[in-house]
């Protein structure tokens, strides 16, 4: 019984010696087996050459360079009406005429008033000289025809007021009355607008108008360089001269309007009332630093809450955080004063998975970042 005693504890031992071995063995090939590093696939967004803020486009009308609404001097009947609405007119052009018969007679009767009186001023002119009327009456006929002179000269007036002409060439934008109504005097006939230029208004919010360098507000009409696009004509700039600017702001909107002057296009038509696209270069008169659009997904915050971007190392395909000064939000997009340069590339989705020196690819315009069960969130050291 000893015996085969001790060759069964013999057996065992040698088993579990074997057993010993064949597991370090085990751990040996598995400690010997590289290990591929996490590549994280993440979706990069190229930081583009910023317009310091300076390039600004707002949404602007159109309206007539000259415009006028166009009225009698007088009351009375509308008796002919010359043009049409969309009629092209020249300057001292008949637009409309009133029924004109009572002011003929209100002529003849002061043409008749001033015949006698100037006939009684020419014989006292005769009867002073020789000592038969006096000084008084001379004066009293002398004033009688001057009057009466006034009197024609304002009737004549009045008649030629019954004909209504347009004070410069242009279009007929709108007529406000029809034949044969009884118009008063300075109601409105015709709304009458130059052709030959037109002028372009926008409002500037108080933001822009603050960072405006003084220096330079004196030289604004000359140096601002500004430019109107229309809608479908994206490939016709029209260069628009400055022609007013604003210095107090609408009590409502506290934005400043700005008014702008362009010839009329050629090559299509620009009616007054439509909307145009006014793009202006503020780089020369802006005191502020440059500023870059990313996308809002880009920028995360770190354990104490500073805002960072994961900035790519091309030549390693790593990535390491960069602090960076944030200011307002634009749609899905966020700006960004300063911690980025123009032509890095950041990441844009992926960067709440990533870590100090990660490596990571690029990812397909279709694919989207998920995280996986061993992600971690990035860790920040209180120097960054």
């Amino acid at each position: 019984m000893s015996f085969m005693g001790n060759k069964r504890v013999k057996g065992l031992r040698f088993t579990s010696l074997l057993i010993m071995v064949l597991s370090v063995s085990a751990c040996d090939k598995q400690i010997s087996a590289p290990i591929a590093p996490v590549i994280r696939p993440v979706k990069l967004f190229t930081v583009k050459m910023s317009e310091a803020g300076a390039i600004r486009h707002f949404p602007g009308r159109v309206e007539a360079s000259q415009q006028a609404d166009l009225a009698f001097r007088v009351s009375g009947t509308l008796h002919h009406i010359a043009v049409k609405e969309g009629d092209m007119v020249s300057q001292n052009q008949i637009l409309a005429e009133l029924d004109d018969t009572d002011f003929k007679i209100a002529v003849q009767d002061k043409q008749a008033s001033f015949d006698k009186t100037q006939r009684n001023f020419e014989r006292a002119k005769e009867l002073i000289t020789s000592g038969y009327i006096s000084k008084m009456d001379y004066d009293r006929m002398e004033s009688d025809a001057k009057k009466d002179k006034a009197a024609l000269v304002n009737a004549e007036q009045q008649l030629d007021y019954t004909q209504l002409r347009a004070p410069f060439s242009g279009q007929i934008a709108r007529r406000f009355v029809d034949n044969f109504e009884e118009v008063a005097a300075k109601e409105a006939i015709f709304a009458l607008q130059g052709v030959n230029s037109l002028d372009v208004v926008i409002n500037i919010p108080e933001s822009i108008v603050r960072n405006l360098q003084a220096s330079e507000v004196e030289n604004r009409k000359q140096g601002m360089a500004v430019y109107a696009e229309f809608e479908g004509q994206k490939e016709h700039h029209f260069p628009l001269q400055t022609k007013e600017i604003a210095t107090k702001a609408d009590p409502d909107t506290q934005t400043f309007q700005v008014r702008f002057t362009m010839p009329s296009p050629k090559a299509f038509t620009v009616l007054p009332g439509m909307t145009v696209n006014v793009v202006i270069d503020f780089s020369k008169f802006t005191q502020s630093k440059p500023v870059y659009w990313l996308p809002a997904s880009a920028v995360v915050a770190d354990p104490v809450l500073d805002s960072r971007v994961w900035v790519l190392d091309p030549a390693t395909m790593t990535v390491s955080s960069q602090a960076v000064k944030i200011g307002r939000m634009r749609g899905d997009e966020i700006q960004v004063t300063q911690g980025v340069t123009a032509n890095e590339e950041v990441v844009a989705v992926g960067a709440t998975y990533l870590a100090e020196g990660m490596k990571v690819s690029r990812m397909a315009q279709t694919e989207q970042a998920v995280p996986r069960e061993d992600d971690t969130q990035p860790q920040f050291s209180q120097g960054e």
